[in-house]
């Protein structure tokens, strides 16, 4: 019977934990990995956020919104799942900013925050707790969405809308409710803040706001701000009724005169997202049932979030959006096909 040859010892597979000495087996074991495709891709938890808001959407026609739209159980579970993107403090490397926001959970988001130019006062640096956002089809710098101006920021407030040259601004809550919500950061007549004079040239009552005209002065220069007051909204809550926003929403649309269309318009409430993120959201799904006879909500909210963290604080807010739209289409021309 013939032997067959004894089997080579099998050669023991070096794993990198057994040779930390040698560079060379770390570059023998990489090597070995050559071609195989890596099983899956991890994405970061801001990645998910991220995809999430630039891709989510649910376009609803005219027809949809008025006569089948989602149930509140339906959009409170889609609400729900929209990422807030709120900013984390250390994600904010301002030093002292902190003094100038009015609640210090919301913040600016860096990529999207206003910068002021301070060409007056270097040393005050250039932070504002405001964001541009994008309007309908994404458009650049429509709005600016800030915080109820304090103490300390109000000549912050008119260096921004003197850098912006907006001529427009909304606010949409009432100096105090319960709490103070905003200080008050015009003049009844005229007055000073830092280095801009304000003056108060006429004020009109309308049923449900207020609409005033400032004259704002810096140097030799004067301008004509339109100021809007909408006090008829509860903080972290809805209006009754819609007709009121959509009477505001068309309020805007009969203020801007095309020179003054690609500035932004300044709105704020008291954190700058609740009723801040409602209204433009409500002006934006106006202009997109107009032009193409639907509407995608949900796109909205994501688009507003990714430019602000946290725009519509609350799933109340985002099914009166809905009831807002509704109520808008159904005031459109022409009858809807299903």
């Amino acid at each position: 019977m013939t032997q067959l040859p004894p089997r080579a010892p099998a050669k023991k597979h070096v794993r990198l934990q057994e040779r930390r000495g040698s560079s060379v087996a770390l570059v023998l074991d990489v090597q070995s990995l050559g071609a195989v495709e890596p099983i899956c891709s991890v994405s970061t938890p801001r990645e998910v956020t991220l995809h999430f808001l630039r891709t989510a959407g649910r376009p609803l026609t005219r027809w949809a919104l008025q006569h089948q739209p989602p149930s509140p159980e339906q959009l409170e579970e889609e609400f729900m799942k929209i990422p807030s993107n709120f900013v984390s403090p250390e994600d904010l490397d301002i030093p002292g900013h902190t003094s100038k926001d009015r609640y210090k959970t919301i913040l600016p988001n860096p990529q999207s925050r206003v910068c002021l130019g301070r060409a007056q006062s270097q040393q005050e640096g250039d932070y504002i707790n405001a964001n541009y956002i994008r309007g309908y089809d994404g458009q650049e710098k429509v709005y600016i969405a800030t915080q109820g101006p304090m103490p300390n920021t109000v000549s912050d407030f008119w260096e921004m809308v003197w850098q912006e040259e907006a001529s427009l601004i909304i606010m949409l809550t009432q100096l105090q409710e319960g709490k103070e919500k905003c200080v008050r950061y015009w003049p009844t007549k005229e007055d000073t803040y830092g280095p801009f004079r304000i003056c108060s040239q006429e004020e009109e009552e309308r049923p449900e706001y207020t609409v005033r005209r400032l004259a704002v002065q810096h140097q030799e220069e004067c301008r004509s701000v339109k100021h809007v007051l909408f006090s008829a909204w509860p903080d972290h809550q809805t209006p009754e009724s819609a007709g009121p926003l959509l009477r505001l929403v068309a309020e805007v649309e009969d203020s801007l005169e095309p020179a003054a269309s690609a500035r932004p318009i300044v709105i704020h409430c008291s954190a700058g997202i609740g009723r801040t993120g409602c209204f433009i959201a409500t002006r934006i799904g106006c202009q997109q049932l107009k032009a193409r006879g639907e509407v995608d909500i949900l796109g909205i909210v994501c688009q507003l979030r990714l430019d602000r963290g946290g725009m519509i604080q609350t799933t109340e807010q985002y099914q009166f959006l809905h009831r807002a739209l509704a109520l808008y289409a159904a005031q459109l021309p022409g009858e809807p096909s299903p």
